[in-house]
C-alpha cells in the first residue's frame, strides 16, 4: 500500500515523457514554411531524446543481415533475439519481450500473435532501410505494449531528386542451404517517391553441431547432423507512394508477408525415429508446420498551418496464422474434422488503427505536442484443439507532451497520458474434455469446472504513463541522459484466458482472468563521451514493476492426459536492472577497435528467484579494418554461463564464439555500385544453447558454422527532366 501511495504521489508531480524523439531537435531551427523529414534530422534526433536511443541505417544493417530483422538487431548491446530454430526470432531489449516490446513500421504498431514464443516477426529483412531502437519505457507515444521499448522501421527518405532508382539482392546461406533474393524499383519525379519490392526466402533443415540430442530423458539421433523438418520458405511483396509538397505530405505503404516454416518433429511430442531419418530432401516441409500471412495498410497524413503541425497515422492488418500437426487426440474418441482435419490451430486477427496529432510551435524555447490514438481488434480462431478463445478488443489513449529547450546545452521533455481499454473474451466449451472426464470417473462438479476451455470475460481497464527527463550536452564531447518514469500494460487475451498444451514451449499455458494491468517505474541514464577517435557509452537502468505477469509452474498437474504441468499466468512484484557500455577506438587511420558488453540482473521479489529467460552476460570484441572501399572485420563473442535461472529451469553453460566478415563496394559506371558481404558465423562450429530459446528443453543446440554471402547491386539514375 506503502508503494502504490507513493506512485500515486509521484505520479501527479512528473508530468513529463523522455520519448521526446518525434519532437524536434533543436525547435529554434524548425522550418516551418516546409514539411521536411531529412537524415541529418533523424540523426540530430538521437542526440536530442532522453530515452537511450540508438539509429542504425543501410550500410549497418547489410553488413550484420541475415534475412531475419530480429537476428540482425541482436548484435546491439541490450538487445537479444528469442529464437525457436532458424526461422522464428523475437525480439527482447533488456530481458523485456513478448507484448513489452512495440515494432511500428511507417508510424503503426505491428499487431500480429506476438504473444507466443514460437511466432516470429512477419517483416520483410529486404524491405528495412533504416532503425531506430528505443530501450525504456515507451508507453506515451505507442501506449500499451511498449513498455520495455520500441524497435521503429523508418520509411524511405525522398532525395529531392529527379531519378529512376532500384536494388537487386542475392542471399546465401552454408547452414541451412539459404537462397534469396529480393528486388526493389523505384521512381522519384518533383512530388512523388514511389517503390515495389518483392523478395523470396527458401532454406532447408539446418545443421547443428550435434549427432544426438536428449529428449523427455530419451536419447534421439540428428542424422546428418540436420535438425528434420526445420525447412521453410518466405514470400513478400510491398509497394509504397510518398507525395511532398510544401506544406503537405502524405505516405501510403501496402505490404503482404508470407511464411511457412517446419517445426522439428519434437516440437509436438517425442518424435517417431522414422520421421527424424534422412529422407534425401532437406527441403520438404512436413508435418508439423506454421504458416502466416500478415497483411497491412497504412498511410500518414502530415500537414503545416501557422506553426502548428497536424499528423495522422491510419492502418489495417490482418494476420492470419495456421498451426498444422498430424491429428491426434488426447481423449480417444474425439472424431477428426471433416475438413482439414490436420489442422489443429488458426487465428484470424484484424486490426484497425488510428493515431492523431498535433504539434504546437509557440516559441523558440518551447514545443507541445497532443495526440490521441485507438485501436480494435477482433479475433477468430479453428482447428481441433484449443489454446487462445476469440476475444475483440478496443483501447483508446489522450497524452500531452512538452519540451523546454532554453539553450543548446540543456533541453528538458515531459508528458502524459491516459488509456482506456476493454476486452470481451467468449466462452468456448470443450465436450469431449467433459466426456473424458466423466469417464475418468470425476464428478459433475468437476467436469462443470474444467469443461469450458474459457469463460466469458469483460474487462474494463484504465491507467496512465509519464515520464520525465532532460538532455544535458555541456560540450560537443559530452552528453548525459537522465530519464524517469511510470509505465503500463494492460493484460493480453492469452494471460487471461489461455487454457491449452502448448506444444512450440512444451507445456500446458493457462490464463487467470482476475489479473490487473502491468504496472512498472523505469528510470536509466546514459553518457556519452566523444574525443578525437575515442568514443564511450554506459546506460545503466532499473526497472521495478509492481504487477509483473509472466508464467509461473505451478506445481499442478493437467488434466488434459500427456500435458503435464500446467504454468499459469501470475502477477509479482519484479525487478530488473543493468547496464550497457561500448567503447570505440579508432587508430592507425584504417584501424578499429570497439568492446560492447550487456548485464541484466531479474529478481522476482515476491519469491525471491529470479525470474525465467533471463538472458545471460555478453560482450563483443570486433576489430574492423576499413580502407576505400574494402572492410574486414575479426569478432569474439563471449556468453556467459547462466546460473540464474528460475524454479525447474535449466542452467546454460557458457560459450566463447568466434566470427569473421567483410565487405568490398564496386563502383559500376557513375550511378551504380555492387555490394559484396560474406561472413563466417561460429567459424569453429562450436555447439551452445541459447538461453532464451525454447529448444534448449530438448537439448537442441544453436545452428552451427555458417557462411553467408549477400550481394547487392544499386542503380541510380539521375537524367528524369522535371516537369515544365
Amino acid at each position: 500500500m506503502r508503494i502504490r501511495y507513493v506512485s500515486g504521489t509521484l505520479g501527479m508531480f512528473f508530468a513529463l515523457y523522455s520519448n521526446a524523439q518525434v519532437v524536434s531537435d533543436t525547435i529554434k531551427s524548425v522550418d516551418l514554411s516546409e514539411v521536411v523529414v531529412t537524415g541529418s534530422y533523424r540523426h540530430a534526433q538521437e542526440k536530442k531524446t532522453t530515452l537511450t536511443l540508438e539509429l542504425f541505417q543501410k550500410d549497418y544493417l547489410n553488413r550484420h543481415f541475415t534475412g531475419n530483422l530480429v537476428q540482425t538487431l541482436k548484435n546491439v548491446p541490450g538487445v537479444h533475439s528469442m529464437d525457436i530454430g532458424a526461422g522464428f526470432s523475437k525480439p527482447m531489449i533488456r530481458g523485456l519481450g513478448f507484448n513489452r516490446i512495440a515494432v511500428s513500421e511507417n508510424g503503426i504498431k505491428q499487431e500480429g500473435q506476438q504473444w507466443g514464443a514460437d511466432h516470429g516477426l512477419e517483416i520483410d529483412a529486404f524491405n528495412v532501410d533504416e532503425v531506430r531502437i528505443l530501450k525504456g519505457p515507451s508507453s506515451l507515444f505507442y501506449g500499451s505494449d511498449a513498455m520495455g521499448g520500441v524497435i521503429e522501421i523508418l520509411p524511405l527518405l525522398p532525395q529531392k531528386e529527379n531519378r529512376f532508382f532500384g536494388e537487386a539482392a542475392l542471399l546465401g546461406k552454408s547452414v541451412n542451404g539459404t537462397v534469396g533474393g529480393s528486388l526493389m524499383l523505384g521512381i522519384e519525379k518533383n512530388a512523388w517517391l514511389v517503390r515495389v519490392r518483392f523478395s523470396e526466402q527458401h532454406y532447408g533443415d539446418y545443421h547443428v553441431p550435434a549427432d544426438t540430442i536428449v529428449y523427455l530423458t530419451q536419447l534421439v539421433p540428428v542424422y546428418g547432423h540436420k535438425l528434420k523438418n526445420t525447412a521453410g520458405f518466405e514470400r513478400n511483396v510491398s509497394a509504397m507512394g510518398d507525395y511532398r509538397k510544401k506544406f503537405y505530405q502524405m505516405n501510403i505503404a501496402v505490404s503482404n508477408v508470407y511464411q511457412k516454416m517446419g517445426f522439428f518433429p519434437g516440437a509436438h511430442g517425442i518424435p517417431d525415429i522414422s520421421r527424424l531419418e534422412d529422407d534425401g530432401n532437406s527441403r520438404n516441409i512436413d508435418l508439423p508446420y506454421s504458416k502466416v500471412n500478415h497483411l497491412k495498410v497504412t498511410t500518414h497524413q502530415q500537414y503545416l498551418w501557422n506553426g502548428v503541425q497536424l499528423s495522422g497515422d491510419f492502418g489495417y492488418q490482418f494476420n492470419h496464422r495456421e498451426e498444422w500437426s498430424a491429428f491426434h487426440t488426447h481423449y480417444g474418441f474425439q472424431p477428426a474434422p471433416e475438413k482439414d482435419p490436420d489442422k489443429e490451430l488458426a487465428f484470424d486477427l484484424n486490426t484497425y488503427s488510428a493515431s492523431v496529432k498535433a504539434r504546437f510551435i509557440g516559441s523558440s524555447s518551447w514545443e507541445h505536442t497532443l495526440g490521441w490514438d485507438g485501436q480494435h481488434q477482433q479475433n477468430d480462431i479453428s482447428g481441433y484443439s484449443f489454446l487462445l478463445p476469440e476475444y475483440h478488443r478496443s483501447t483508446t489513449g489522450l497524452l500531452w507532451l512538452t519540451t523546454y529547450k532554453p539553450n543548446n546545452i540543456l533541453s528538458v521533455s515531459g508528458g502524459v497520458r491516459y488509456d482506456y481499454g476493454y476486452i470481451g473474451i467468449s466462452p468456448h466449451e470443450d465436450v469431449y474434455l467433459a466426456d473424458y472426464l466423466r469417464r475418468q470417473g470425476y464428478d459433475d462438479e468437476q467436469v462443470e469446472s474444467y469443461k469450458w476451455n474459457s469463460h466469458a470475460v469483460r474487462k474494463h481497464f484504465g491507467d496512465y504513463s509519464f515520464s520525465l527527463g532532460l538532455v544535458w550536452t555541456p560540450s560537443v564531447q559530452h552528453m548525459v541522459k537522465v530519464n524517469i518514469g511510470r509505465s503500463f500494460r494492460l493484460p493480453g487475451a492469452n494471460e487471461l484466458a489461455a487454457n491449452g498444451v502448448h506444444h512450440g514451449t512444451f507445456r500446458h499455458e493457462q490464463g487467470d482472468a482476475s489479473l490487473k494491468s502491468e504496472q512498472g517505474w523505469q528510470m536509466d541514464a546514459s553518457y556519452n563521451l566523444r574525443y578525437h577517435g575515442l568514443s564511450v557509452s554506459v546506460s545503466p537502468f532499473v526497472s521495478w514493476f509492481s504487477n509483473y505477469i509472466f508464467l509461473r509452474p505451478t506445481g499442478e498437474w493437467s488434466v488434459l492426459p500427456h500435458a503435464g504441468q500446467i504454468y499459469r499466468y501470475t502477477g509479482a512484484e519484479a525487478l530488473f536492472a543493468g547496464t550497457e557500455a561500448t567503447i570505440d577506438i579508432n587508430f592507425l587511420r584504417h584501424f578499429n577497435y570497439r568492446i560492447s558488453g550487456e548485464y541484466v540482473y531479474t529478481y522476482n521479489c515476491d519469491e525471491h528467484i529470479p525470474l525465467s529467460f533471463s538472458p545471460p552476460f555478453g560482450m563483443r570484441n570486433t576489430l574492423t579494418w576499413q580502407r576505400k572501399h574494402c572492410m574486414l572485420y575479426a569478432e569474439w563473442q563471449l556468453i556467459a554461463r547462466q546460473n540464474r535461472v528460475d524454479r525447474n529451469e535449466d542452467r546454460t553453460p557458457g560459450v566463447n564464439l568466434f566470427h569473421l566478415g567483410g565487405s568490398l563496394n564496386i563502383p559500376v559506371g557513375r550511378t551504380n555500385e555492387i555490394e559484396i558481404t560474406l561472413t563466417a558465423r561460429n567459424i569453429f562450429n562450436t555447439r551452445y544453447y541459447n538461453h532464451l530459446s525454447f529448444y534448449r528443453k530438448v537439448e537442441i543446440p544453436e545452428p552451427g558454422r555458417n557462411f553467408q554471402l549477400l550481394i547487392n547491386y544499386c542503380n541510380e539514375n539521375k537524367t528524369l527532366p522535371p516537369d515544365n
